[in-house]
């Protein structure tokens, strides 16, 4: 296990700023992963860390030791690609082997150290396959076996799981976190999908455009985004704008009842609410219309029509409102926003007072 430090990391590709002035740290054991949208430079970071790319400016520590001169091959990193690169006329064995026979380390010592890889990642039967013989997600386990066999102190994972279909997805993703805490490796995984991002993840840094958004685990960075940009991209939410008051918001001339603010500000500013914070009301509430209704499993998602646009919200499946019936709705909760990022007077009340 190990700690990274990045330190004012600075990277400019094609005469575009791609990361800017990205500070992180990682702790030993740690699973993190870097989120964000194309483009905004989290695969870019990946590959400094690996060694693949130089930054421009900052540093890159490990255990406190600056590894950003060292070449990749002498870094003590490995990394699954997105595309695997197996070797196909290798068998699962001999692909697992491989970085080993390069260090040239004796035949026992290899074949005691792959067999036990390739059992952590429940292959020990296919050691003699082929990777065409083998699934999606068996050859997205032997890519892991090939870099958790060279005993690195840093697991640098580059959107393992996009060539997987959706089921097998959640699948494989689960049995990389069962793995990752099992070895207790320090681990960077790299994904667009925030579903991803918040079932696996210790802590998510979420990127846009070269900066770091925020730093948190899954729960608070879903409960309590600090920017707009991360209210917007991680989870459902009503991004509105209005004004607020003690207890209501006013959006365009319709005041909704607010049972909690993140803030008081005066005039206009930037108002966010998660679907779930928007609840269906017998009276007291600003009227709308369903526009659309949609099954999502255990719950509803509705559409309401509002005089100042569409407004999301969840609720359940035995809520009786249906197409093109009248509904009463308030807020529960609503995160007020100036300059793109979070105010907050105080902390929210826990869910079961509120």
């Amino acid at each position: 296990m190990a700690k990274l430090l990045l330190d004012g990391i600075v990277k400019h590709l094609g005469g575009k700023l791609v990361v800017n002035d990205l500070n992180l740290e990682v702790a030993s054991g740690e699973l993190v992963c870097l989120l964000g949208p194309s483009g905004c430079g989290k695969t870019t970071t990946l590959r400094m860390i690996a060694g693949f790319l130089t930054p421009d400016a900052g540093r890159i520590l490990l255990d406190d030791v600056p590894i950003t001169g060292i070449p990749p091959e002498r870094r003590p990193t490995a990394m699954v690609f997105q595309q695997y690169a197996l070797w196909p006329h290798m068998d699962v064995f001999h692909n697992v082997a491989f970085g080993l026979q390069l260090r040239k380390l004796p035949k026992r010592v290899i074949q005691k150290r792959v067999q036990e890889v390739l059992a952590l990642v429940r292959l020990e039967e296919y050691g003699r396959s082929y990777p065409a013989q083998l699934s999606g997600g068996q050859q997205q386990r032997v890519a892991l076996a090939r870099a958790i066999v060279l005993e690195p102190k840093l697991l640098l994972l580059d959107e393992p799981l996009s060539n997987l279909d959706a089921k097998l997805r959640v699948q494989v993703r689960e049995e990389i976190r069962e793995i990752q805490r099992r070895v207790g490796i320090t681990t960077i995984f790299v994904t667009h999908d925030q579903d991803e991002a918040s079932s696996i993840a210790d802590r998510v840094a979420v990127l846009a455009d070269g900066r770091l958004e925020q730093y948190d685990p899954p729960d608070t960075l879903y409960r309590e985004p600090k920017t707009i940009f991360v209210a917007g991209f991680v989870g459902a939410m009503n991004l509105l704008r209005g004004s607020v008051s003690a207890d209501s918001v006013e959006i365009a001339g319709t005041c909704v009842p607010c049972a909690r603010l993140s803030a008081l500000v005066e005039g206009e500013t930037d108002i966010a609410v998660r679907p779930e914070d928007v609840r269906l009301v017998e009276q007291d509430g600003p009227i709308a219309h369903v526009k659309q209704r949609m099954p999502r499993g255990h719950y509803q998602e509705l559409i309401l029509t509002t005089p100042y646009g569409d407004l999301r919200t969840f609720v359940s499946n035995d809520e009786g409102a249906g197409v093109g019936e009248r509904v009463h709705y308030v807020f529960r909760r609503a995160l007020v926003y100036q300059d793109g990022r979070l105010v907050q007077a105080a902390p929210f009340l826990s869910e079961r007072n509120l």
